[in-house]
């Protein structure tokens, strides 16, 4: 088993008062809508693998990834906003709720995953 060089804490959000905000690596025609894991891109950021079946066309993408991590994280549609990346495979995500809750549901669901 290789060791992974992502230091223990390295979490690809960042808490607030009002939610939390996560950084994104988008793979639209991914052939499934889910959440892949945390990677570390070549810069040392580490962001939340994301895969939609939707293409990057109008939009579709981006809606795409807004439902699957509502749905994932237990919030309504409306808590999730887009707030950089439009256009762009890195995106910015902001999730409006309890943040403790919303990291843990994140832990868990990243935890499950094998990272690259």
């Amino acid at each position: 088993m290789v060791a992974s060089k992502e230091p223990c804490c390295q979490e690809p959000w960042r808490y607030s008062a009002a939610g939390i905000s996560i950084a994104l690596r988008v793979t639209p025609r991914g052939g499934r809508d889910d959440i892949d894991g945390i990677e570390q891109l070549s810069d040392g950021r580490n962001v939340l693998k994301v895969r939609v079946r939707a293409i990057a066309d109008g939009g579709e993408a981006n809606k795409a990834v807004l439902a699957l991590l509502a749905k994932s994280l237990g919030v309504p549609k409306s808590s999730v906003k887009l707030l950089s990346g439009a256009t762009s495979r890195l995106k910015q995500i902001a999730v409006d709720g309890d943040p403790a809750r919303l990291g843990e549901t994140l832990r868990q669901l990243t935890s499950a995953k094998p990272t690259d």
